[in-house]
């Protein structure tokens, strides 16, 4: 991603990290939060899932800035959510309920949000994959 267009709080962050970064790296690399779930492996628990199914819904309804998702999406993926805006057309604040989460391989888990948006609900797909230790998201749709 370019420093032009990635927001000014990862672009500072990205500065901070001495070596090179692979496409697959998480924007924001630094942030002391990564998806980090024990040891290699791991599945991840169903409450951190819903909360970045609940964090990537607010920002496809425009209430949350992506920004502050950098740190848990690979490089394409945060400049698909950029590019994608609001999505999410929610009188209320949406909220994440049933969660499905299925794992096609190791290292890959892929997970169906029902999002509810007031009156009516959307379904948010997500797709993450394991780098080292911390999961990242690479992947999202929502209808």
């Amino acid at each position: 991603m370019s420093t032009a267009s990635r927001p000014a709080a990862a672009t500072a962050a990205i500065a901070s990290i001495p070596a090179p970064r692979s496409a697959d790296m998480p924007c924001g690399a630094t942030s002391p939060h990564p998806l980090v779930w024990g040891p290699p492996g791991a599945i991840p628990d169903e409450r951190r899932l819903r909360h970045l199914g609940q964090a990537l819904a607010e920002v496809l309804a425009g209430r949350r800035p992506p920004e502050t998702m950098a740190d848990r999406l690979t490089d394409q993926a945060y400049r698909d959510l950029v590019r994608a805006g609001r999505m999410l057309n929610a009188a209320h604040p949406p909220l994440a309920k049933s969660l499905h989460v299925n794992e096609p391989r190791d290292g890959a888990i892929e997970m169906c949000v029902l999002v509810q948006c007031g009156e009516r609900n959307h379904v948010l797909a997500i797709r993450l994959e394991r780098h080292g230790v911390q999961w990242l998201c690479t992947d999202f749709e929502t209808a």
